[in-house]
């Protein structure tokens, strides 16, 4: 795990030093959205596509969507005891709220275990975001979003429907239940897009760190988030994976997703509802850095737990 993370963790750096570099004279922000949207309308989907046509919706996906549930609530618990706790401003309570709330289960999480395991953790994370996260976020962050920043309109509903992964799944499902099967140079085609999603996520994450936000004082609110959301939520996660009774590979592969650091979607909800977005952009910078130090120490904790 370790030899993948660090190759992981070298993608990222790619990433930051485009950001700082400007090769070409790109735009580290706009060539972050381009990749971003590729991966999003594209790459994943056929990576979606190509997993979940063989694989039916049974009773194990309900479980893991089920963790995925309970993991957010977990962190959401966490958030609002926290904020209303230190009787944080709006703005930075929304920010830390989102912060603690939800994991980076895609674009880190993805390609992480999709190195890691192979192809069966690629699903596992796909049916953790499809069904649980993605859904929670266009849901509840919003709400929460927009009660603690300035509001806003919109249907969330609609915006549950413009998600490219989500229709990619429902087709994927719709294939599997009919009992059709993908020609096979269309699984090849899904399978050579697939293989861009992981460097390209990666890319993207370190384009979207923001290393001039780090700043001493704002660290009385970095400090608790990287508490909760790096060792609190994924303590939890290990309990809930065995009681939900997960074991082995299938167990580890859940508690790093609830390790995971802060979402990078986020950022997007603060800006959009007028949260702390400088905060929150230093909270998914810091989350993101540790997390290539606590994810190995969560996975041999996990090889130890099992023994």
């Amino acid at each position: 795990m370790l030899t993948v993370l660090i190759e992981m963790f070298l993608l990222i750096l790619c990433g930051a030093g485009w950001r700082l570099l400007r090769p070409a004279g790109l735009d580290g922000e706009q060539t972050r959205k381009v990749l971003t949207a590729v991966v999003y309308y594209l790459f994943l989907p056929a990576l979606i596509l190509k997993l979940m046509s063989r694989s039916p919706l049974d009773q194990q996906s309900l479980k893991i969507s089920l963790y995925g549930v309970l993991v957010m609530g977990c962190g959401a618990l966490l958030g609002t005891l926290y904020v209303y706790g230190r009787r944080l401003p709006g703005r930075q309570a929304g920010a830390v709220w989102l912060a603690v709330s939800f994991p980076n289960v895609t674009f880190l999480g993805l390609p992480v275990l999709l190195e890691i395991f192979g192809d069966w953790a690629a699903l596992l994370v796909i049916r953790l975001d499809l069904f649980a996260f993605t859904p929670l976020v266009l849901s509840v962050g919003i709400f929460v979003a927009r009660y603690f920043g300035r509001g806003g309109r919109g249907n969330h509903l609609a915006a549950l429907l413009r998600v490219p992964p989500l229709w990619a799944a429902a087709v994927a499902l719709g294939v599997n239940m009919s009992g059709w099967q993908w020609p096979l140079w269309m699984l090849e085609f899904f399978d050579l897009l697939a293989r861009g999603v992981t460097p390209l996520m990666l890319l993207s994450l370190g384009l979207a760190l923001d290393w001039r936000a780090l700043t001493w004082r704002l660290w009385p609110q970095v400090f608790p988030v990287i508490l909760f959301k790096l060792g609190v939520v994924p303590f939890f996660g290990f309990w809930l994976a065995s009681w939900l009774g997960f074991f082995g590979d299938e167990a580890i592969a859940l508690v790093l997703e609830a390790g995971m650091p802060s979402m990078l979607f986020g950022v997007v909800l603060c800006d959009r509802y007028g949260l702390d977005s400088r905060l929150y952009a230093v909270l998914v910078t810091v989350t993101t850095l540790l997390s290539m130090v606590t994810l190995p120490l969560w996975g041999a904790f996990m090889g130890l737990a099992s023994l």
